[in-house]
């Protein structure tokens, strides 16, 4: 079971920052937008309505500073509430804390992640084969691709190199040429948050976690904040075609944020994400131990670039979208056979943590024993307006 406190979800300088998130109001029958202080939990849905609301403001932060809203409780009991297990439905708890925004996910941004892309492509969603393959690729294309930068001369020239040996991938192209990945990871209003479960679709076999930090953009393209995500990923499913990437990506409880938005402000920048180490722990109830970490200064793109190739003239985004930046995290230590690699098994607990964005704490469940997801756009909309908020 899942045992969330503030020390263990919070920043390591508590809340310093400004910090914003999502509670479900039993009372209410809806969600409340709130901002989550030294002195509790604050609904601030009667000034907005929506995160996206908030995020939409010319400086988020300060428009939130300025808005005392309604205490509804201490942190403390609504994390305790929050894990399904047990949990008093009379009582708030937490939730993801993004809701208008629609959820996009850049792929292939570090150089680790996009050999195992293309490991998983040769492999056709084998794990066995995988081993060999990866010592075969990184002889032709090397480990240590963190200074090529996407699109260049340099990169162009290492591609035909590749092409000449019949040696290129789909993936190389994403991971080196000038057009990033970028994919709708689930619907809106579909994330799961913190304490909650995380979907697998139950006919994978071979599947992992990806921590990464996930940007959240206006609908102007401003960079306003940021949360931590599990992009969970079906190495299988992918790996036997890449045209199965939706069905890879988007199941239910597939795609968790949280614990909390932190706004940019004095405490916290986009400098700040660009040096941030995002690490993994994943136990589960056998014993295994998986540790990692996804650095952000080793990303191929910069997050501006990304934000840049997602929204402009081409695509708009009215209300926003939350952007995960991809991981350099792939998991390769055996945990059943040799050779075999890693793979979720059920009740594994993965945790996300940075110093600056907290803990994000996820229980690993097949996707239809997961909560199903049945609060959407509707739903909010009517919500909203029977609470006379809009």
């Amino acid at each position: 079971m899942i045992s969330l406190t503030p020390r263990d979800t919070l920043p390591e300088d508590g809340t310093h920052g400004t910090l914003v998130g999502r509670v479900w109001l039993p009372q209410a029958g809806g969600p409340a937008v709130v901002a989550v202080r030294g002195d509790g939990v604050f609904d601030v849905t009667a000034r907005f309505p929506t995160v996206s609301a908030l995020c939409e403001e010319t400086d988020p932060a300060s428009a939130l500073h300025a808005t005392r809203g309604e205490r509804i409780g201490d942190l403390e009991a609504i994390l305790a509430n929050t894990p399904p297990d047990g949990r008093d439905k009379t009582r708030p708890h937490l939730l993801a804390p993004v809701d208008l925004q629609v959820l996009k996910a850049a792929g292939v941004t570090f150089a680790i992640s996009m050999l195992e892309r293309v490991i998983e492509e040769r492999a056709r969603g084998n794990p066995s084969s995988a081993e060999a393959i990866r010592k075969e690729v990184v002889r032709l294309v090397g480990d240590d691709l963190s200074k090529l930068k996407p699109g260049s001369e340099q990169a162009m020239r290492l591609k035909q190199v590749l092409i000449d040996q019949n040696a290129w991938s789909q993936y190389l192209e994403v991971g080196i040429g000038p057009d990033a990945e970028v994919f709708t990871k689930a619907p809106t209003l579909s994330s799961v948050g913190t304490g909650m479960d995380a979907g697998l679709h139950p006919k994978s076999t071979w599947n992992n976690p990806e921590p990464e930090v996930v940007l959240v953009v206006s609908g102007a393209g401003r960079i306003v904040g940021a949360a931590l995500g599990n992009d969970v990923n079906l190495r299988d499913f992918e790996g036997r075609s890449a045209l199965l990437l939706s069905k890879a990506k988007d199941n239910n409880a597939s795609c968790a944020i949280g614990p909390l938005l932190r706004l940019f402000d004095r405490t916290f920048s986009l400098d700040d994400v660009r040096k941030m180490d995002v690490g993994l722990t994943v136990k589960g109830a056998d014993g295994f131990v998986l540790e990692g970490h996804s650095s952000i200064s080793k990303i191929s793109r910069d997050p501006t670039d990304l934000v840049a190739q997602t929204i402009g003239s081409v695509h708009q985004y009215p209300d926003g979208f939350a952007l995960f930046l991809g991981t350099m995290f792939a998991p390769v230590k055996d945990r059943d056979a040799k050779g075999e690699g890693f793979t979720h098994k059920r009740d594994d607990i993965v945790t996300i943590a940075a110093p600056q964005l907290g803990k994000l704490v996820n229980r690993m469940r097949s996707s239809d024993e997961c909560e199903p997801w049945s609060f959407g756009l509707s739903a909010l909309m009517k919500n909203l307006a029977q609470r006379k908020v809009l």
